[in-house]
């Protein structure tokens, strides 16, 4: 009987010995074995969606300073920028909403507007060729508040208020996107409104509208180029690029509205941005500083900020 019990557990150590030899063996081939994905298990992801919201704030004060300048001054600037981007199969759907506001006040020169911005863009394409998209393009451009000239010792003159003006831009054409950075797109037939709902503005014919009118329509060949870079793990660079020619109305005149943004990480709160952006176009008349009427010019906004900034 002991022989028998010696044998049993002799047996039981040796069956053990080898399930553990083969249980260690299936371990080594199970990781040497390559996992291949069936893309049928996997969803795939049609919206990318994000934004950006930045605010930034500065505020001094001056008491008996002998170097001069205003008692006080205060400015706050703030940014939005949201995105949603669809794409399935040869359909492609993207959409841009930016929204800025700033104003700045000072002990001399009151409260004025520094910044003043809605541009929603959406632009729907199917893709007709390797990297071509046959697209359709919608646009509109305004702004929240009201706009003063301020000639030298004279009031403040009104130039602009909220969807006066306002640009509202329908465009089919064709979309070239050779990757996410880069789209070029280009429109020999588009319509463009422009809006001045103002009266007192659209009275003495602001924005290129008849005088008493209120809105004004256009149609010619419009171009948009948009580029989009990731310079660094912090740094983000955002450009845009529209031109427009307008065939009813002196079309050698090319409309331009080109933004550029330089964004960068400062921590996971904090960023640092600048901003130049350029406007020219040929309806847009100018105030001299002796409050007289002048012609059209570019115009041009820089804008360096430092503050809160919050990435979603």
């Amino acid at each position: 009987m002991k022989k028998f019990c010696v044998s049993l557990i002799m047996l039981f150590f040796a069956f053990a010995i080898f399930a553990q030899d083969k249980t260690v063996q299936d371990l080594k081939n199970a990781s040497n074995r390559e996992i291949k994905k069936d893309p049928n298990d996997t969803i795939p992801k049609t919206w990318k969606k994000g934004g950006l919201f930045n605010l930034n704030f500065n505020q001094a004060a001056l008491s008996n300073w002998s170097a001069g300048g205003d008692k006080s001054s205060l400015s706050l600037q703030s940014f939005l920028n949201v995105y949603a981007f669809y794409k399935k199969g040869k359909n492609s759907w993207d959409n841009t909403l930016d929204l800025a506001y700033g104003v700045v006040n000072t002990t001399s020169l009151g409260t004025r507007k520094s910044d003043d911005r809605i541009d929603l863009l959406s632009k729907y394409g199917y893709e007709v060729g390797k990297k071509w998209y046959a697209s359709v393009l919608f646009n509109f451009r305004s702004q929240f508040a009201k706009g003063y000239a301020y000639p030298t010792n004279l009031p403040k003159e009104l130039t602009s208020d909220f969807l006066s003006p306002a640009y509202v831009l329908l465009s089919p054409g064709f979309n070239y996107k050779p990757n996410d950075e880069f789209s070029f797109f280009i429109s020999p037939a588009t319509a463009r409104w422009i809006i001045v709902k103002n009266d007192s503005l659209a009275s003495v014919a602001a924005f290129g509208v008849d005088s008493g009118k209120n809105s004004r329509f256009e149609f010619g060949a419009f171009a948009s180029i948009s580029y989009n870079k990731k310079i660094s793990p912090s740094a983000v660079y955002t450009g845009r690029l529209d031109l427009f020619s307008n065939y009813l109305h002196n079309p050698q005149d090319i409309s331009l509205y080109w933004t550029n943004i330089l964004a960068v990480k400062v921590t996971k709160l904090i960023s640092m941005s600048l901003t130049v952006n350029m406007i020219y176009d040929n309806d847009i008349k100018t105030v001299k500083d002796d409050g007289t009427p002048g012609g059209p010019k570019p115009q041009i906004q820089e804008l360096i900020g430092i503050g809160l900034a919050y990435k979603f």
